[in-house]
């Protein structure tokens, strides 16, 4: 892992097709994505390459953050690249799903174009992302 990485890598107790359809699939994706407290509106949902990801996460303090993201590489079940484009905050997410005793290894890594750019939020999106985490296994153990 790089300075200007964050890897963030989880089990969960469910099979790598259920895991990735969480990943895939817009209804499932809005109900786990983001830290706790947040909500999300998809507006459009494109699972191809070149295809737009854009939506709006909800804080709980009331304010909106709207995102965009393209998909790069889809490879049903194992791997899901994008970039998210937001001004400040641009980085290449790459997912890999891998099977493993008792379900599914996600290692998921965000990298953005400098280390200087990470530096002041790296502990926010370390937070965020277990959180994410925490909820997308609370989601996969009730649908398998």
């Amino acid at each position: 892992m790089s300075d200007r990485e964050v890897r963030t890598v989880r089990t969960v107790n469910a099979p790598r097709e259920l895991v990735f359809a969480a990943w895939t699939d817009p209804e499932q994706l809005a109900r786990w994505w983001g830290p706790n407290g947040f909500t999300n509106t998809i507006h459009r949902f494109e699972l191809k390459p070149e295809g737009i990801w854009d939506f709006t996460m909800h804080g709980p303090n009331g304010q909106d953050f709207h995102n965009t993201c393209v998909f790069k590489w889809i490879e049903p079940p194992g791997y899901l690249e994008f970039d998210h484009l937001k001004e400040m905050h641009f980085y290449k997410a790459m997912v890999h799903f891998i099977e493993v005793e008792g379900g599914t290894r996600i290692e998921w890594t965000m990298r953005f174009d400098t280390a200087k750019e990470l530096a002041p939020i790296r502990t926010f999106i370390e937070r965020a992302n277990e959180e994410n985490m925490d909820k997308l296994q609370v989601l996969c153990k009730g649908a398998s």
